[in-house]
């Protein structure tokens, strides 16, 4: 079953952060003894953590949105069955088993969630960011969506319903944006370069003057 949250009236109480795995402590620890002798650089692996995270990942959800933006057999497709289709473009995987895309429109704008803790669809936007992990964004997209929106730099009309969806272990979101004015004509390659992860998490939209590398790095 689709869960989501409209922003009437909704109050979720997760405020509280999820304690470190005992792997997370372990590769914590094991960090800190290489960094201690020297056999790592912090900054190195915080380039390559970045790169996942903003880079590689999303690329792959981009080719999926503009595929389903150019191919109206295949936006059938991933709307029935988001896991076949993402799969059928190569994407799958762990935290990608049961996907589900909701699609914006001029009447609803969707965002993703983890309330519980960081659910995120790794096969087709990478590693999650920090914001998304955080307990105050967890916590405040189901109570206050477009307040918090707007401290991403989107306004969401009155006129413009929020649905919020709350991904869990078993079940993952993946928001596909609305295919902006002015770009009839592009190729998917060319529609893929626009696409942002913000936008498929709904905390963003795409732009047609926008490349990914730009608006990724101005999402941070």
């Amino acid at each position: 079953m689709n869960k989501h949250h409209d922003d009437h009236g909704h109050h979720h109480d997760h405020d509280h952060g999820p304690l470190p795995s005992d792997v997370e402590l372990r590769v914590k620890a094991l960090e800190s003894l290489l960094v201690d002798k020297k056999l790592i650089d912090t900054k190195a692996l915080d380039d390559l953590v970045d790169t996942y995270e903003n880079r590689i990942g999303p690329r792959n959800g981009a080719a999926v949105v503009a595929r389903s933006w150019t191919d109206p057999a295949y936006h059938a497709r991933l709307m029935e069955n988001g896991t076949d289709a993402i799969a059928e473009l190569g994407f799958s995987g762990v935290q990608g088993e049961e996907m589900v895309i909701v699609e914006n429109t001029p009447d609803i704008h969707n965002v993703i969630v983890c309330t519980l803790c960081s659910c995120y669809p790794w096969p087709v936007l990478g590693l999650p960011p920090a914001w998304y992990k955080a307990a105050p964004y967890r916590a405040r997209i189901v109570r206050e969506p477009r307040t918090v929106l707007q401290e991403f730099g989107l306004f969401v009309p009155d006129s413009i319903e929020v649905r919020v969806w709350d991904s869990s272990a078993e079940l993952r979101y993946m928001v596909l944006p609305m295919r902006p004015a002015g770009t009839e004509g592009w190729s998917a390659e060319q529609l893929a370069a626009i696409i942002t992860r913000d936008s498929m998490i709904g905390t963003g939209i795409v732009t047609a003057s926008a490349s990914i590398d730009t608006a990724l790095d101005e999402a941070l």
